[in-house]
């Protein structure tokens, strides 16, 4: 990755975290030091930018490489549980600019794309684990694995998150335990 783009990465997330997912590429441009010229050589669009940025922020942290690991425990309700710690465990890393592209989405097409873009993915990471209940018969009766996988990625949610770190003031890893175990009671034949 060329230097100027890492560098436009950088400052796009600063400034979403600081100031809201609203940024225009002449912000980025500005706050990078470089034309807006260069930043559409290297993102085609504001939208394009956004879904990098996310991307690059769970390149960065190693997350689908957590998150695969916790997918192959042998026992699925172990797998779902430390899918869903490694989760939340990363919210605490993407919680500012995570936050702003949620509050965003309903009235920014591209702040909406970059939210959707990393929301199906985990999605995905939901519906393998509560799958993978399902074919073992260790899911809660009365469910279905896509039932069982919104649940989940409702239950542990960047608003959810939040009310119980920020708003209950709760410790972010009370958090994690108490929401792992949430979701695993929902979820998971008693």
């Amino acid at each position: 990755m060329s230097s100027t783009r890492l560098r436009l990465l950088e400052v796009t997330r600063h400034l979403v975290a600081q100031h809201g997912a609203g940024i225009a590429m002449a912000d980025v441009a500005r706050a990078a030091g470089v034309s807006r010229q260069a930043v559409y050589l290297h993102f085609t669009s504001r939208a394009s930018l956004l879904v990098a940025v996310v991307r690059q922020m769970d390149e960065q942290a190693g997350i689908h490489d957590r998150c695969r690991r916790a997918l192959r425990h042998d026992d699925p309700v172990r797998a779902l549980e430390a899918f869903v710690s490694e989760w939340l465990h990363y919210i605490e890393t993407i919680h500012p600019v995570a936050s702003a592209l949620l509050a965003s989405r309903r009235d920014d097409s591209d702040a909406r794309g970059a939210w959707t873009d990393r929301m199906d993915e985990l999605r995905t990471g939901f519906r393998h684990a509560t799958g993978r209940l399902a074919a073992t018969d260790r899911l809660r009766p009365g469910l279905d694995p896509g039932a069982a996988a919104d649940l989940a990625w409702t239950m542990t949610s960047i608003p959810v998150w939040e009310q119980l770190t920020i708003e209950c003031g709760r410790p972010s890893d009370d958090a994690r335990r108490h929401l792992t175990e949430a979701v695993t009671h929902a979820v998971v034949r008693a």
